[in-house]
């Protein structure tokens, strides 16, 4: 008689071992072709595959957008200005209050000026806080314990990577909104040629990441033999 070698399957009900070609499990008495146990087979392919790919990631994030806060605040200012200039007739004010002599003709002319100044401060405004949420949401940085990649750009895209040994100093950047509302920049002095400073931009955890990165790029210079001189 030739053995056959039988491959066996790890039964999802019962997690017995059972022949590979079965359709029903001979410990459980379960069969493993119904809707049921399709779902149990797919939720721990699904498990496996999710641990495999993070075990490595020490971060991951994009910026918050209360790193927008200072920009907001600018902006809200020029808008201020903007919708003054929309609802209120200086050109009358001045005629009225300073004693200016104008025609009618030319308070026309200043009013419509006056109009679509104010109509596109404001309209550069939101547009230019527009662009600034989308660059930050764009934004998207990983980390592990070899290298720091990341990803940004709105129309062109670039997608790059960071060697941790490359790293040869680190600063934990704040300024008063940032204490406030829980974000900081970490900023990285490297002797990679292409980017030979590095900022995450105003991410939750920064602290964490600080720390992170510290222990990663000291155990990189360790397994690499590097020593930086500064």
């Amino acid at each position: 008689m030739v053995a056959v070698d039988l491959k066996t399957k790890e039964c999802p009900f019962c997690a017995e071992a059972i022949q590979e070609a079965a359709i029903k499990c001979r410990f459980c008495g379960e069969y493993l072709y119904t809707k049921k146990a399709k779902t149990l087979i797919a939720e721990a392919e699904a498990g496996m595959e999710s641990a495999d790919g993070e075990d490595d990631i020490l971060f991951a994030g994009r910026p918050s957008l209360f790193g927008m806060v200072p920009a907001v605040l600018k902006g809200a200012i020029v808008f201020a200005v903007g919708c003054l200039l929309v609802k209120f007739p200086l050109e009358n004010y001045a005629v009225k209050y300073l004693g200016l002599e104008l025609t009618e003709s030319r308070i026309l002319t200043i009013g419509q000026y006056r109009f679509a100044v104010g109509l596109a401060l404001c309209a550069l405004v939101v547009l230019i806080l527009v662009f600034l949420m989308f660059r930050l949401k764009m934004m998207y940085y990983e980390v592990n314990a070899d290298r720091i990649e990341w990803s940004r750009g709105i129309l062109d895209r670039r997608v790059d990577n960071l060697d941790m040994f490359r790293v040869v100093d680190l600063k934990l950047r704040r300024n008063i909104f940032d204490c406030i509302f829980g974000i900081g920049t970490v900023a990285l002095d490297t002797n990679d040629k292409s980017d030979p400073q590095f900022e995450f931009e105003k991410i939750r955890r920064c602290r964490y990441l600080y720390d992170v990165i510290k222990k990663a790029s000291l155990e990189a210079d360790r397994k690499t033999g590097v020593v930086h001189i500064e």
